[in-house]
């Protein structure tokens, strides 16, 4: 067996000997933040969150930099399909378990104030839990009920 393999292996415990797991004291994270950067063709039918989604991404990051220490200790990362495509650019906020979704990069100074650091959630951009994973089949538009048409774009 190989030195450096046999170092790591723990040795046999015996009558006077009790071995504890090392915990190193990290502190946790109040909040994950989790932001589609999922890619795909332009032409596939449930569309794609980037480029915006990256760019939210470092938005939050940025943000939370600007907005310094606060009691809330926060992390941001990138993640693959959500699974909302069609509510998209998303977001989700766990451990609360907030979706986000249709995110602009305008929105990310009010995600990080009230929702990442005062836990408010902004019901204007939360997805309704009726809508979550129907793949679209329920329509929403960021500030509606679930289940109401999206609004006619104004000319």
């Amino acid at each position: 067996m190989p030195a450096a393999v046999a170092a790591t292996r723990r040795p046999a415990q015996t009558a006077d000997t009790v071995f504890f797991p090392i915990r190193h004291h990290m502190p946790a994270f109040d909040r994950h933040v989790f932001v589609c950067c999922n890619q795909r063709p332009e032409s596939h039918p449930r569309g794609c969150c980037e480029p915006e989604g990256a760019a939210i991404r470092d938005a939050l990051k940025e943000e939370l930099r600007r907005v310094g220490r606060c009691d809330v200790l926060a992390r941001v990362n990138q993640a693959g399909c959500l699974d909302q495509c069609e509510y998209g650019p998303t977001v989700v906020i766990y451990p609360q378990g907030i979706w986000y979704g249709r995110v602009r990069l305008a929105d990310v100074p009010r995600i990080v104030q009230e929702t990442i650091v005062r836990g408010q959630v902004l019901e204007d951009l939360r997805i309704p839990d009726e809508c979550l994973n129907t793949k679209g089949r329920v329509p929403w538009t960021p500030g509606s009920p679930a289940g109401e048409p999206p609004a006619a774009p104004s000319s």
